[in-house]
C-alpha cells in the first residue's frame, strides 16, 4: 500500500503527550480512529502494571549496585557493568513513558517519577530529553523539524551528506559499516547534550526551575556514580568499569530507538501531511513476543505509540490489531518488521546516504 504525500491538508498542531485529536480534526482519519481507541479502554492507566514494573525495576537496579559493592575490586565487576548498562536503559524506558504520561493521570506524579528515573538513576537530562522528544514525536523524519534526523555525526539525508567535507565526509562515507560501533559512545553523548542544555539559554530546557531540578538531580547521580567506581575499584578496574557500563548503555539504547524511523519515508521540509500519516508512514513496528516488549520496553509498536503516546506500554499491543485493520481500510502502508531485517534497512539507508561522498566506481 503506498500513499502520496502531495497536496495534504496542513500539518493539525499536536502536542505528543496527548492523545486528543489535533486542533481542527474532529472530522479526520485520526479522530475516527481515536473515537474507536478511547471505547476500547486502551487509553485507560495501568496501575498495577506500572507498580508492579516500577518496583522489580527498582529492586532489580539496587541489586546490581549491592553486586557491585559486595564484590569489591575485581575484574568481575565487568559483568556488573554490562549488567547495569541493562538496567540503566530499562529505567530509561520508565523515565520515556513517564515522560508520555502513561503512568499516573497527575502530570506533576509522572514528572515526578521520570525525573528520578532519568536524571537521578541514569544521570540523563529529564528537561532537555522531555523537549527533544516532544518535537520529534510531532514532526518525525520530517527534514528540518525532527531533531532526531538534524545533522550531527550521522547524516540522514543526501544533502547533508553532500556539503559534509574532511573528516566529517569520511564519517558519513562509510557511516552504514560505523553506525553500530558508534552507538558505544551514545550513553556517553546524551549525558553530554543533557549537561550543554543546563547551560545554554536557548537551548530546549529553557524554564529555570527545570534546569535546577535537572542540575541538582544529575549531580547527585554524577556525585555518586564516580564515587562508587572510584572508591571501590582500583583507578584502571573504575576506568575500565566506566567505559563497559557507558558502552553497552548507549549500544542498547541505541538499538532500541534505531529501528523505529530510521529508513522510514521522510518528508521534506515544505510537504504537507495529516497526522494520522505523518505518524504511520514514518514508523516501524518489530515483530516479536514478550520478550521482544521487555527488551525494546515496548518501543517496539512505534506506530500505535506515535499515534497515541500517553497510551500505556502493556495496551499497546493491544492496539496494534485495532491501528493495522484501520490502516489497511484506509489504503496506508502499516510497516512491520524482524528486529534484525530492522537493522539492515537503517544500515542500507545509511549506506545510500552516504552515497553521493563514495567513487563512481561502487555504482
Amino acid at each position: 500500500m503506498t500513499t502520496d504525500v502531495s497536496n495534504r491538508s496542513p500539518d493539525p498542531a499536536h502536542h505528543a503527550e496527548t492523545t486528543k485529536p489535533p486542533p481542527g480534526s474532529r472530522g479526520s482519519d485520526y479522530a475516527a480512529l481515536c473515537r474507536e481507541v478511547r471505547q476500547s479502554g486502551l487509553l485507560r492507566r495501568r496501575p498495577v502494571y506500572y507498580c508492579v514494573k516500577v518496583g522489580a525495576n527498582l529492586l532489580l537496579l539496587a541489586a546490581g549496585w549491592t553486586a557491585f559493592m559486595l564484590i569489591g575490586q575485581s575484574w568481575w565487576q565487568l559483568l556488573t557493568a554490562a549488567f547495569l548498562a541493562a538496567m540503566f536503559t530499562q529505567t530509561g524506558f520508565i523515565g520515556h513513558d513517564a515522560g508520555h504520561h502513561q503512568i499516573a493521570a497527575s502530570k506533576r506524579v509522572n514528572n515526578v517519577l521520570g525525573r528520578v528515573h532519568t536524571n537521578l538513576l541514569i544521570g540523563l537530562s529529564y528537561g532537555w530529553w522531555i523537549a527533544k522528544h516532544n518535537r520529534h514525536h510531532s514532526h518525525p523524519n520530517h527534514v528540518g523539524r525532527d531533531p532526531d534526523i538534524a545533522d550531527g555525526a550521522i547524516a540522514f539525508t543526501q544533502e547533508h551528506a553532500r556539503i559534509r567535507s574532511g573528516a566529517y565526509a569520511w564519517l558519513a562515507r562509510h557511516q552504514a559499516w560505523l553506525f553500530f560501533p558508534m552507538l558505544l559512545l551514545e550513553g556517553l553523548a546524551l549525558h553530554v547534550a543533557g549537561v550543554r542544555a543546563l547551560f545554554d539559554r536557548n537551548g530546549a530546557a529553557t524554564s529555570r526551575k527545570t534546569k535546577l531540578a535537572d542540575a541538582g538531580l544529575l549531580t547527585a547521580h554524577l556525585g555518586g556514580y564516580l564515587a562508587a567506581l572510584f572508591l571501590v575499584l582500583s583507578p584502571v578496574q573504575a576506568v575500565c568499569f566506566l567505559l563497559v557500563h557507558q558502552g553497552l548503555f548507549g549500544l542498547y539504547m541505541g538499538c532500541s530507538f534505531a529501528p523505529n524511523h530510521k529508513g522510514m519515508p521522510m518528508f521534506a521540509k515544505d510537504d504537507k501531511i495529516d497526522f494520522l500519516r505523518r505518524q504511520v508512514l514514518t514508523s516501524r513496528n518489530i515483530r516479536g513476543h514478550r520478550f521482544v516488549d521487555f527488551a525494546l520496553g515496548g518501543l517496539n509498536y512505534q506506530i500505535e505509540h506515535h499515534l497515541f503516546p500517553s497510551m500505556p506500554r502493556p495496551s499497546l499491543r493491544h492496539a496494534q490489531e485495532l491501528v493495522r485493520t484501520y490502516c489497511t481500510r484506509h489504503d496506508i502502508a502499516y510497516h512491520e518488521t524482524g528486529l534484525f531485517h530492522s537493522y539492515a534497512q537503517v544500515v542500507r539507508h545509511l549506506h545510500m546516504v552516504g552515497g553521493p561522498l563514495r567513487p563512481e566506481l561502487e555504482y
